[in-house]
């Protein structure tokens, strides 16, 4: 018997810095939503745990147990094997969470192999501040160092690009990078956006805290930003710690234009449209 699962990628829509705590853990306020463009994970039984890794974003994986997946499945049940499988279509250490999703989709996937209960938020936790969010994909706020998570309503039907140019960004030199920590979270309660419209608008009144050092750290994120307005996007920011930058579209046709473009004029990149996942 084999299981499959969906690894979607997660898009901070806002990501707000607002503390640090004594351990040096961040704290966090971001609107989190997924889109239908991630990878693809396979598991079936087997006496060992193993993984195997394909897929064009597969070259530089590990598939040893420092893998988020093999973590996952050593924390679902250590003392059974799983042999692991992952087609990599997203670029890694990219700010869209492609490890920590797998991870997640791991847990999911061995937990129907195996007949299990998903382990809690709480218990997921160790393998990444991501992976809690990853375990439902759907629009969450999420808060903390990542635990404090809240379900939120399906946002208006949207379309989006992401766009990759290559360049890893390490989430630690970023935060060191930031000046104040202690920033304005998102308002106490969110509004209800009607339309993509109204989301757009909002947005704009909103931060990705880690934007503007992580330009200052890979200037290139500034180009895909200024690439990304030529194409009129109702809205557009970097992800997450970066370096993926992502443009929210009305309907799927002008975020796949959108797309076509940027490919034409930068073939180095890294570009995929579709839908966010309600």
């Amino acid at each position: 018997m084999t299981v499959e699962a969906f690894a979607p990628a997660k898009i901070n829509l806002t990501l707000h810095v607002t503390g640090q705590r004594a351990d040096g853990y961040h704290l966090l306020d971001s609107l989190v939503v997924f889109a239908d463009i991630g990878d693809r994970i396979t598991v079936a039984a087997s006496d060992e745990r193993s993984l195997q890794v394909t897929g064009p974003m597969a070259a530089g994986v590990p598939v040893d147990a420092s893998n988020l997946m093999m973590k996952a499945a050593a924390l679902m049940d250590p003392g059974r094997g799983a042999a692991l499988s992952l087609e990599k279509n997203l670029p890694p250490a990219s700010g869209i969470g492609g490890g920590s999703s797998d991870a997640a989709a791991t847990l999911r996937a061995l937990a129907e192999l195996w007949g299990l209960p998903l382990p809690g938020t709480q218990d997921v936790l160790p393998l990444g501040a991501d992976v809690p969010v990853c375990m439902s994909p759907g629009t969450q706020r999420m808060r903390g160092i990542g635990e404090q998570l809240d379900g939120l309503s399906p946002l208006p039907d949207c379309a989006i690009a992401l766009i990759n140019p290559g360049v890893s960004v390490a989430t630690p030199a970023i935060f060191r990078a930031m000046g104040k920590r202690d920033n304005p979270a998102m308002p106490a309660e969110l509004p209800t956006w009607g339309t993509v419209g109204n989301l757009a608008a909002w947005l704009k009144t909103q931060r990705n805290d880690l934007q503007p050092p992580a330009i200052r750290l890979e200037p290139v994120i500034g180009e895909v930003l200024d690439a990304l307005s030529e194409t009129a996007p109702l809205y557009h920011a970097m992800s997450g710690s970066g370096a993926t930058c992502y443009g929210l579209y009305p309907t799927e046709a002008e975020a796949q234009a959108a797309a076509d473009h940027l490919r034409v004029g930068h073939p180095a990149w890294w570009v995929r449209a579709g839908r966010l996942l309600a």
